[in-house]
């Protein structure tokens, strides 16, 4: 057998990439040709689709007085328009620091996220926060679908955005992804090198989440292997379900009333998104939550494949007492190179670094990406 050599190779997978292959027909037809290009060269173009945003304050956090604000779009990879809230330094001059902010896992920009880019704003960092695909005042459809692919691209996305806006210096981004988008973070920092410098705080990896349950350091890989595919089962019978009612059901959000037995991060979670401390109309958690087959993708692809490879600044914060804790301390161990670090906040449940501003060290974080976007 006649092994291709490289140089082959590579021009056959850019005519697969390039449509190349598609076009080869077409000799001789120099109309035909030219109506195709023109047809391609349409559907290349970047649309923004126009999104119906709240102007009001409507966080959970109060504004601050330090910090600029206003709403912004952009554009994902996939055609998906992304709604953020921008927080910049009042009367800032010449091109800043910049840094994109999503996450908890189901919340909104209105939650968590946007407390932390008000923070980092108040330090000096031009940051957005963003709702993901699918979610909050985001586009997409079908609604509260997670996909691991769409919501990493969503980092690069927003990468995307603070790289062509003239306040904000290209060379000089990072992001912050909080719980299960602090694994997504990841993801983006081992694909996407503009990114110079990441913060998971209070991270979980939502694959390795959605295919082994909670705690499997305590489970044997055969009854890893019997619940995943009990739990295939019931995701794909639930597919067969969604198609014949014409809607897809959700998975519910955060658990409502709350068991006297639930267990105590379960408590956590109400504590925060179903109370005045949290809760907000277009959450998911506080409200009816994901799509419920959205756990077949994160169960069959996993994140973090490569996050041994990256090789810019990372930061992993986590509470001495939450839950999750190992998720952070594992995905920290996979890190390699000298400019990783891992912080544990002592005392600290994982909800605490939702918007425990005694608990969350803004000011570590501040210090990050000074010493690290330059």
């Amino acid at each position: 057998m006649k092994i291709w050599g490289k140089k082959k190779a590579a021009f056959v997978l850019a005519a697969l990439l390039t449509g190349a292959v598609g076009v080869l027909p077409i000799h001789g037809n120099a109309e035909a040709a030219n109506m195709v290009s023109s047809e391609r060269t349409g559907d290349r173009v970047i649309k923004t689709e126009n999104l119906k945003l709240t102007q009001e304050w409507d966080k959970v956090f109060p504004k601050s007085e330090k910090v600029e604000h206003r709403k912004v779009t952009f554009v994902n990879r996939y055609g998906i328009t992304l709604a953020a809230d921008l927080y910049a330094p009042k009367n800032a001059q010449g091109r800043l620091p910049a840094i994109a902010v999503s996450g908890p896992f189901g919340a909104v920009k209105e939650q968590s996220s946007g407390l932390y880019a008000q923070e980092m704003a108040e330090r000096g960092f031009l940051a957005i926060a963003f709702d993901p695909s699918f979610t909050g005042e985001s586009g997409g459809t079908p609604r509260y679908v997670a996909s691991p692919d769409i919501n990493t691209e969503d980092f690069s996305a927003a990468v995307d955005f603070l790289s062509v806006q003239d306040n904000v210096d290209p060379e000089r981004i990072g992001i912050i992804g909080i719980c299960g988008w602090g694994g997504m973070a990841l993801n983006a920092a081992a694909i996407d090198t503009r990114i110079k410098a990441t913060v998971a705080s209070t991270m979980y990896d939502m694959s390795r989440v959605m295919a082994n349950g909670y705690f499997d350091h305590d489970k044997d890989v055969e009854t890893l292997k019997k619940e995943r595919q009990a739990n295939r089962k019931a995701l794909n019978a639930q597919r067969t379900e969604d198609y014949r009612n014409g809607s897809y059901k959700n998975a519910g959000g955060v658990v409502d009333p709350l068991p006297e037995d639930a267990p105590y991060f379960v408590k956590d979670y109400y504590a925060y998104y179903k109370t005045e401390r949290g809760y907000h109309p277009r959450s998911l958690n506080s409200n009816g939550g994901w799509n419920q087959t959205s756990a077949l993708s994160f169960m069959n692809m996993p994140i973090l494949a490569y996050s041994d490879e990256i090789q810019s600044a990372v930061l992993v914060i986590h509470g001495e007492k939450a839950h999750s804790r190992y998720f952070g301390e594992d995905a920290f161990k996979k890190l390699t190179g000298n400019n990783k670090e891992l912080m544990i906040i002592p005392g600290a449940s994982h909800i605490d670094l939702y918007d425990n501003k005694d608990k969350i060290p803004f000011d570590k974080l501040a210090a990050f990406f000074k010493e690290n976007l330059r």
